[in-house]
């Protein structure tokens, strides 16, 4: 009963997301904003709602754990396995200057939480947390992302406007409020059936909440987004496809695991440092992948992608 209700939260999670982003993406459209900030707010948000969901329910239910090692993990699934997976099938051209911009925040973020998290190294305490104070800072860095964000957008809505009077039709406003609205219980309701059955299943094979969160739910959190990205990837929209992945990242460290740790201070299991430098390392790989020549080709991606075989046989051996 426990796998059946692991994976029916997993099917909530993955439904919900899809109902969401498209009804957000399509009350976006209607009001004119451009398919790259699409990809970079409400698709990379939407998509990044299971593990927000998670993340906050392990909170409320005291398993740290699962909450920091999902969004690490999820972290680390995404610019190794999507981004990899997505640019074998098309290569991702690195075009938009927000993009480029965007790539050195997720890194900037990414090594905030490592050093959030370094209280016995840097301040000699007895125990590493992500307290509440922590957390406000990683949601102050939030916002200043999405002031950023809403400046593009405002510098581009003139851009777009011209060609949303041409092609766009008006929007059934009811219809994607609902299909919003319904993706979002959806997700809800599927991060409490994954959080509880998860750990259940990950403590009676002897694994770890930290492992747990790493492995099985960060990889069943992470599915919307490795859904849209490929899906993005076939239709050549490398932009939305990469932005979603790179949106995600910054979604996560810095609201998820902010609200999480507001919510209830996070213990900090010592095994998570070699996780989260190898998250940050990687960002810094993806930053030279996108500036090479502008894009990320199939070598590259495949690269990622053994780097995320290599990666889950260590971790698996390390538990």
């Amino acid at each position: 009963m426990t796998y059946l209700l692991l994976i029916v939260g997993f099917a909530l999670l993955i439904k919900g997301a899809d109902f969401f982003v498209s009804g957000a993406s399509k009350i976006a459209r209607g009001l004119n904003i451009s398919p790259l900030l699409i990809g970079l707010t409400i698709v990379a948000f939407g998509t990044s709602s299971p593990e927000a969901t998670v993340s906050i329910v392990a909170a409320l239910e005291g398993t740290a754990g699962v909450a920091i090692g999902n969004v690490v993990g999820s972290n680390i699934f995404n610019i190794t396995l999507v981004v990899g997976l997505t640019a074998m099938i098309n290569p991702l051209v690195v075009e938009s200057e927000t993009i480029r911009k965007e790539i050195p925040f997720t890194l900037l973020g990414s090594t905030a939480l490592l050093v959030l998290i370094s209280d016995i190294a840097l301040q000699g305490l007895n125990a590493n947390f992500i307290t509440r104070s922590d957390g406000l800072i990683l949601l102050l860095f939030f916002g200043i992302f999405l002031y950023y964000i809403f400046e593009v957008a405002r510098n581009s809505r003139d851009k777009v406007q011209v060609d949303a009077e041409v092609t766009a039709e008006a929007p059934s406003w009811g219809k994607n409020t609902i299909l919003t609205l319904v993706g979002l219980a959806g997700i809800i309701l599927g991060g409490e059936f994954v959080v509880s059955n998860a750990t259940q299943i990950a403590l009676s094979f002897g694994m770890s909440e930290t492992l747990v969160g790493l492995t099985i739910v960060a990889v069943g959190t992470s599915l919307p987004e490795l859904i849209t990205s490929i899906t993005a990837a076939i239709k050549k929209e490398s932009e939305i496809a990469l932005g979603n992945i790179v949106g995600s990242n910054i979604f996560n460290i810095l609201f998820v695991l902010g609200s999480a740790s507001v919510i209830s201070p996070l213990a900090v299991d010592g095994k998570i440092f070699t996780d989260a430098l190898l998250m940050i390392i990687l960002t810094g790989v993806l930053l030279v992948f996108s500036r090479t020549h502008y894009k990320i080709g199939k070598f590259e991606g495949m690269t990622l992608v053994i780097a995320y075989v290599v990666y889950m046989i260590y971790i698996v051996i390390r538990n």
